[in-house]
């Protein structure tokens, strides 16, 4: 069944590429590409190629005769044979290719010689490279596949693997035909098996085959498409001088671009006061009123009187000049001082020159506050004007109407205003690891006490904000404890945030030698055993950048001096023992 598949693919692949080549034809002549260019000057998109294939397999087959013989039986020289490949490329050299090949001459018994009734179809696939080198084209090929093979002693048609590398050349005939030449190194590889009976197809000798062969290959290849069309005539005019004065002549010149030289190249010119002939063309200005004026321009080729009949044989193109009227002043503007204060004033001096020495007339213009001046000099006042940029411009004029202005600027600095100060925001005090004394200030937060105090000693204006803080725990027995408070007038309540700021201060106070009156305490409602330290500059407002703050009475709140833990533990002590020491004996 593979045989027949492989041998239906194969002859499929042939009829394909000839039926594509009138139906390539069809195509080039409903959309023909712009194409000027001689044969084999522009690299084809598909080459479709179908031609004569001679094959000589080197190899032989070692099988089994029915009477269990070894046998040993060469392929035969396959002189008649087709090959096909269509090949699709991507740019100038390289592509893709399909390739097909049928060489089954001795298939059939008439033409065998020597018992031999081997046949081979391939169908390959791989890449091809090719160098266009105007009418020859070299090109290699790699290509792997498939096919079947009809063994030489009377095998039946066997699966394979096969290779092919190899190239050729192909000669243009024309833009799309070109006959070709090719030599191939062919391997194919099948194995018939062992020696058994077939009913389809009788004894079978079986073995392996190693095909190692020469596949030359001579044909005809249909050409469609181009990877790189030609460029199309361009054409380029310029005029000098650009600018000229009414009477001034003007000349245009026109640069072609991609003209072939085996066919004629006629010129034209249009425009007002255009005489052109050839490659030039002169322009008469004397009549010319002042203003932009084109002269177009084009190009076409071609057989003498056929000239631009396909569309990349035409080009157009235009040039400008400008005819200017009698030139008028010219003027710069300077202003001297460039920064000044409100209220004060600046010099404005402007140079003007007329080509013509015309009389000229001065006036100016200020974009805020004034400028008064007739002449070549004006001074602007800057009573009035906003702070900011201000635009002067100096403006000139002749006695035939024609005019010139420049501008300058100068800059209205506005008056110092110093900045607000603001509140800063120092170190934090954690009161949260002294469970015994959880109120009082210990070594811990030496490193930022001492820190405020450099920075009150650095700012002697300044003043420092303690912050104190209690937790939720603590908020909720001073709640208790102040409604406790409300029926025994004799119960003292103090707040441990407020005790904790109070403490702070004493230290500054007492230790840093810190002006009590520099230093305020107050509360804040945040959830933690913490003291905020803040430096107030002079001139900010504590209470406007922080708020939710309450003034601690600092009356009502007793320091508590910072001892060591072991300290106090040897004065309760020793109270202890005096205490027991005074007791009276029973």
């Amino acid at each position: 069944m593979y045989s027949r598949v492989s041998k239906s693919v194969g002859r499929l692949l042939a009829l394909a590429c000839v039926v594509s080549i009138p139906l390539a034809l069809g195509a080039q002549d409903s959309a023909k590409p712009a194409s000027k260019a001689a044969v084999g000057d522009s690299a084809s998109k598909w080459d479709i190629f179908a031609g004569y294939s001679f094959f000589a397999p080197n190899t032989h087959v070692d099988g089994t005769t029915p009477y269990g013989l070894e046998d040993t039986v060469k392929f035969a020289t396959e002189k008649v044979g087709s090959v096909e490949s269509v090949s699709r490329y991507f740019n100038e050299h390289l592509g893709l290719q399909i390739d097909s090949g049928q060489h089954d001459l001795y298939n059939n018994a008439k033409y065998s010689t020597t018992g031999s009734n081997s046949g081979i179809y391939t169908v390959q696939g791989g890449l091809v490279y090719r160098w266009p080198k105007g009418k020859i084209t070299p090109w290699v090929h790699v290509l792997a596949g498939g096919g079947a093979l009809d063994g030489p002693d009377h095998q039946a048609y066997t699966p394979g693997f096969t290779a092919t590398g190899g190239g050729g050349l192909d000669y243009s005939l024309t833009r799309h035909w070109a006959i070709r030449g090719e030599g191939d190194y062919e391997y194919m590889y099948v194995n018939y098996g062992a020696p058994h009976h077939s009913a389809t197809n009788g004894w079978q000798a079986g073995g392996t085959a190693n095909i190692e062969g020469i596949r030359l290959v001579g044909g005809i290849v249909y050409r469609i498409g181009s990877i790189t069309p030609p460029p199309p005539v361009t054409l380029a005019c310029s005029a000098s001088p650009v600018s000229v004065f009414p009477g001034d002549p003007v000349t245009v010149t026109a640069t072609a671009g991609n003209l072939d030289p085996k066919l004629n190249a006629i010129y034209s010119w249009s425009g007002t006061g255009v005489t052109g002939n050839g490659t030039t063309a002169a322009v008469a200005t004397g009549s010319l009123a002042p203003g932009t004026y084109t002269v177009k321009c084009g190009v076409k080729e071609g057989k003498p009187g056929k000239e631009g009949l396909k569309p990349w044989e035409s080009a157009e193109g235009s040039a400008s000049f400008t005819v200017k009227a009698f030139e008028p002043p010219t003027i710069s503007c300077a202003v001297s001082p460039t920064t000044i204060k409100p209220g004060d004033t600046a010099n404005a001096t402007a140079t003007a020159v007329s080509p013509q020495n015309r009389p000229l007339t001065y006036s100016y213009a200020a974009s805020a506050g004034s400028i008064q001046g007739n002449g070549a000099t004006a001074i602007f006042s800057s009573v009035g004007a906003p702070t900011g940029p201000v635009t002067i411009t100096c403006n000139v004029s002749d006695d035939k109407g024609q005019s010139a202005s420049a501008t300058s600027s100068l800059s209205i600095t506005a008056p110092y205003v110093a900045p607000v100060p603001h509140t800063q925001a120092l170190c934090s005090i954690s009161f949260a690891t002294d469970k015994q004394r959880p109120t009082r200030v210990n070594n811990e937060a030496k490193a930022c006490l001492d820190e405020v105090a450099l920075d009150l000693q650095k700012q002697s204006d300044a003043k420092a904000v303690v912050v104190g803080a209690s937790d939720a725990k603590e908020k909720e027995k001073l709640a208790k404890e102040e409604k406790l408070a409300l029926k025994h007038k004799h119960l003292k309540v103090v707040d441990p945030a407020a005790e904790r700021a109070v403490n702070t201060k004493d230290y500054l106070v007492s230790e840093k030698g810190i002006d009590a009156s520099r230093i305020s305490v107050v509360t804040s409602a945040t959830d933690a055993q913490t003291v905020e330290d803040y430096l107030v500059p002079s001139g900010a407002s504590f209470t406007a950048d922080v708020a939710g703050t309450t003034p601690v009475d600092e009356a009502a709140v007793k320091a508590q001096p910072r001892k060591p833990m072991h300290v106090a533990h040897k004065k309760a002590a020793a109270k202890s023992a005096a205490k027991k020491d005074a007791t009276p004996a029973k």
